[in-house]
């Protein structure tokens, strides 16, 4: 405790500063990440709708939410290649 007693006034505003500062980097790669990976994809409200609600749906949103499942199934189908490509070449 003598250590902290010795430091002048004022020194936390120091500590403050560099922990703000990480958390401003971590919030920038963890941006940066997201989208890159596809995170701000509006139309992904649409992956919540199945066939029994087309009636609750006008025709032009439930025909957008059948394209939004094509395309999120084929995104899916691509991962999973890469996926097993992956474990064949680690295991190789």
């Amino acid at each position: 405790m003598s250590f902290l007693d010795s430091l002048g006034d004022g020194w936390t505003i120091y500590l403050w500063l560099v922990a703000g500062g990480m958390i401003l980097v971590a919030c920038a790669y963890w941006m940066r990440w997201a989208a890159g990976n596809a995170q701000f994809n509006e139309d992904i409200k649409y992956l919540v709708f199945s066939e029994s609600d087309r009636d609750k749906m006008t025709p032009e949103d439930f025909k957008k939410s059948r394209e939004v499942l094509k395309e999120q199934e084929a995104l899916r189908q691509e991962f999973l290649k890469a996926e097993r490509e992956e474990r064949t070449r680690a295991g190789t």
